[in-house]
């Protein structure tokens, strides 16, 4: 079968992979000069299935009102509501009740943990490099009351089987021993062991190597301007002014996929959550992390990414913006220089942003449309790492007309 995958970020390119190992011709298309240019360029760096859970979450409009409260505030409203936000707000406010969090996240759970036993898969047969590091997530708890929540989580995590240690100060220091010399900012943690870390640019760029062996043919500098149909079928792609016909079309732009699929009469409750990073590079390998520490007060992650730290976190609400703010950079600075004062050059670290593409659920889009030959491998907000590699797999065998390893019938569009 002929497929078209618009998209060569970290979804778009693992999912040609698997398309191509399953024996299909693959012709990625993307706007950008190479993979992974845009949001899989300067993510945390976490691929940690354990901290897999929506933003839809019981209490989160107390929470968002205290966060826009902070100095180093994690949550920020620009100026430009739109239908659209509001219709995505709404939609998320929908899911915070105790009963759609469980099952928000013990789907999200089923992907994620099935995503990183593909990736394991992955590394075996390719043996791909991508300055991965298999030691774990640290959530790391300044307050009391963060440890007390904790248990919410952890029963989702006992009913799904997902390993887990709650430590006290003493545990996180075993585990990150750099957090020795600021004992007193934090009172413990919760560690996922089985979490990893890893460059999802070198991931996606080597393993776009590895499909272009199986014959992916990667179209850079592709501007796709429209998704043409005939009848209930797609019937092409418009691009730089030329058609591209195929038997079957996967939409994998992340937050642009809803602008595509708007024509089709198609709405995507995906929302850009704009995200910010700073890269670090390491001065003093004692005092820098071990893999990743998740701070749950300034929901900011830091990460070991080789001779590098990774700083994420914000979320912005503002539509499509790409300014590079300097206000946001602040609670990136501070939250490395507070736990790993020694560790990394803040002078020379880079600053980045990208468009997280989130559902208001929490869980990913990913499989059939009201189209016969258009599939989705969309909305993977902050987990897009995460969960790629089962995302990728998942829309291979559903387009192939196998039955996926997990159940993905609560994962498509349909669930809207």
């Amino acid at each position: 079968m002929k497929i078209l995958v618009l998209g060569s970020g970290v979804i778009g390119t693992t999912s040609a992979y698997y398309l191509a190992r399953a024996g299909h011709e693959v012709t990625v298309l993307d706007r950008q000069a190479g993979p992974a240019l845009e949001t899989s360029f300067a993510n945390a760096g976490e691929v940690s299935p354990g901290y897999s859970a929506p933003w839809a979450s019981p209490g989160l409009l107390w929470k968002a009102v205290k966060w826009l409260a902070m100095t180093y505030r994690p949550l920020v409203l620009r100026h430009r509501i739109s239908p659209e936000m509001i219709r995505w707000g709404l939609q998320l406010l929908a899911n915070c009740s105790d009963r759609r969090y469980a099952l928000n996240k013990g789907r999200m759970l089923r992907l994620a943990e099935y995503s990183r036993d593909c990736l394991g898969e992955l590394r075996q047969t390719t043996g791909l490099h991508y300055d991965q590091r298999m030691q774990g997530t640290l959530q790391l708890f300044r307050k009391q009351q963060q440890l007390d929540g904790a248990a919410a989580d952890m029963k989702v995590l006992d009913d799904f089987g997902v390993g887990y240690e709650l430590l006290d100060r003493a545990g996180c220091i075993a585990a990150e021993p750099a957090l020795a010399g600021v004992a007193e900012k934090f009172l413990g943690g919760l560690r996922l062991p089985g979490d990893e870390t890893g460059d999802c640019f070198k991931f996606t760029n080597a393993l776009a190597e590895q499909a272009g062996a199986l014959g992916v043919d990667f179209r850079f500098n592709s501007r796709i301007e429209a998704i043409l149909r005939d009848g209930s079928r797609i019937s092409g792609v418009l691009v730089n002014g030329e058609m591209h016909h195929a038997d079957a079309y996967l939409l994998a732009l992340g937050s642009y996929s809803p602008i595509l699929a708007a024509p089709l009469g198609l709405r995507l409750p995906v929302y850009p959550v704009k995200g910010y990073s700073i890269t670090v590079p390491i001065v003093d390998v004692a005092g820098a992390p071990e893999s990743t520490v998740m701070d749950e007060t300034y929901k900011v992650a830091v990460t070991r990414l080789g001779d590098r730290i990774r700083v994420g976190g914000t979320a912005e609400l503002g539509g499509y913006d790409l300014t590079l703010y300097p206000a946001r950079r602040r609670p990136l600075d501070f939250v490395v220089s507070d736990l790993f004062p020694r560790g990394g050059d803040l002078a020379r670290a880079s600053y980045w942003t990208g468009l997280r593409p989130m559902t208001p659920d929490g869980t990913p889009i990913i499989g059939a449309t009201p189209y016969a030959n258009l599939f989705l491998n969309t909305g993977h907000g902050t987990l897009g790492w995460t969960m790629a590699a089962g995302s990728g797999q998942v829309l291979a065998d559903i387009i192939s007309g196998h039955s996926p390893a997990i159940d993905t019938s609560d994962l498509g569009l349909a669930r809207y």
